[in-house]
């Protein structure tokens, strides 16, 4: 399976054309969106190409992609804004991909590290929110963080994720490898 995993596009039109052609490219099997899609939130700075109007007109161009969109909530993402959206928005959903269950939230509910109750050894956490790439386990929980396409943190590039095969990767908008990690 491949999946290509987008994270915090806080309303960049210049981030979505980006992800649009990507998954022309990629015909990934599915698009997973991690949360805060239209909005920059009240602590970031305006990102780049920053039109929501725009980024509203042009969101249903995923939906003609020839693969699912699987999204979830962000924590600046406003009620009147999902409404508003091609596809639905969950707060949280389980994935399952060659034989990995995968959670996948915005994250921000969610603890950084171990322990997280009520979840099994194996679990790959798939989440954004943080906007700084990870892919490591901890006691033999998975994190997985494809970065932000829109507002980079840490000094990391604008990113985004793919899976395939039972291979995470972060990768820039050149398509170099920031980080790579596979579930032991």
């Amino acid at each position: 399976m491949r999946m290509l995993i987008a994270s915090d596009l806080h309303g960049s039109i210049e981030s979505l054309r980006f992800l649009v052609e990507k998954a022309r490219q990629m015909e990934p099997d599915m698009l997973v969106l991690l949360g805060d899609l239209v909005y920059h939130g009240p602590r970031n700075p305006l990102p780049q190409g920053y039109d929501t109007r725009l980024v509203m007109r042009e969101m249903p161009d995923l939906t003609v992609l020839p693969c699912p969109v699987a999204a979830v909530r962000g924590n600046c993402d406003a009620e009147v804004d999902l409404g508003l959206l091609p596809f639905p928005v969950v707060n949280t959903t389980w994935l399952e991909a060659d034989g990995l269950r995968i959670f996948v939230s915005h994250g921000h509910h969610l603890p950084e590290n171990p322990p997280c109750p009520g979840f099994k050894p194996g679990t790959v956490f798939l989440r954004g929110h943080t906007h700084i790439p990870r892919g490591e386990t901890l006691d033999g929980l998975h994190f997985w963080n494809p970065g932000s396409l829109s507002l980079p943190k840490s000094g990391f590039p604008r990113s985004y994720g793919l899976y395939e095969n039972g291979l995470f990767r972060v990768l820039d908008m050149q398509d170099k490898e920031v980080l790579r990690h596979t579930p032991a």
